[in-house]
């Protein structure tokens, strides 16, 4: 039995701490540390130099595809098992072509996440580019998070995860769903709380918000925004106001 150095990296800080508390008793992994997002993540990584990473896509700061990005420039980086609800080609696809080793999708038992991982250390179970059947099955779309609900819809919608207003777009999308009323209170409340949170300013927060749906706009998926959405309101020609579109995507991921 070969031992490893683990590291988790995960935003859901009770996902991450029941996994560190099943993973501390296997003897045969080493637990290298936490990470709650990308950033934090890739210090832990350059310290620790970690044999395994066990890498969630949707996180703050830096997200699972920038991580895999930026290990590429490492002379060794560590093995990576992607563990996420985004279960979709393009995310699939994508991970693999950043050097991903497997993608097993979110919920899985941590003896199912052990053993997946001793077989990536083992080289029992590579993941070929454009092959996603090894994955885990689909996770009912009821069953996830309303995070993960948000991530799914900005992903089919078209909003790039490295842009800044996708990250405040999903700030505000969790305020909304907290308290319905403060997208009455846009400019007064939502824009001036995520510039605090984000050390920026409203100013910023409100253009970075309208150059994201921009962004999704101008790939063309309004077919696909429409039928995520369940409505038929809009055209290449008929944007959303940042309000709009908040309080849409909030509906959506708390009405599922």
């Amino acid at each position: 039995m070969n031992a490893f150095s683990l590291l988790l990296v995960d935003d859901n800080a009770t996902l991450v701490q029941g996994l560190a508390a099943y993973f501390s008793r296997q003897e045969d992994v080493s637990l290298a540390g936490e990470a709650l997002n990308g950033a934090d993540a890739l210090e832990l990584i350059a310290r620790e130099r970690p044999d395994m990473v066990l890498l969630d896509i949707v996180m703050p700061r830096l997200d699972g595809l920038g991580v895999l990005r930026e290990l590429r420039r490492l002379d060794k980086p560590p093995r990576v098992v992607v563990y996420s609800a985004l279960k979709t080609d393009t995310v699939v696809n994508r991970a693999v072509e950043l050097g991903a080793s497997y993608f097993m999708v979110k919920p899985a038992e941590p003896e199912r996440i052990h053993e997946q991982l001793r077989a990536v250390m083992n080289d029992e179970s590579p993941l070929a580019p454009l092959a996603p059947g090894p994955v885990e099955p689909p996770v009912s779309y009821a069953r996830w998070t309303p995070d993960e609900r948000v991530a799914n819809l900005f992903l089919s919608i078209g909003i790039p995860a490295h842009v800044k207003g996708y990250q405040y777009l999903r700030e505000a999308v969790r305020m909304v769903m907290e308290d319905h009323n403060v997208i009455n209170r846009i400019t007064k409340e939502l824009y001036p709380g995520i510039a605090r949170r984000y050390g920026t300013s409203s100013s910023k927060v409100e253009r970075a918000m309208r150059h994201a749906i921009e962004v999704a706009w101008n790939r063309g998926r309004l077919e696909n925004t429409n039928q995520m959405l369940g409505v038929k309101l809009f055209s290449e020609r008929d944007k959303p106001t940042n309000g709009e579109f908040i309080a849409l995507i909030a509906d959506k991921a708390s009405g599922e």
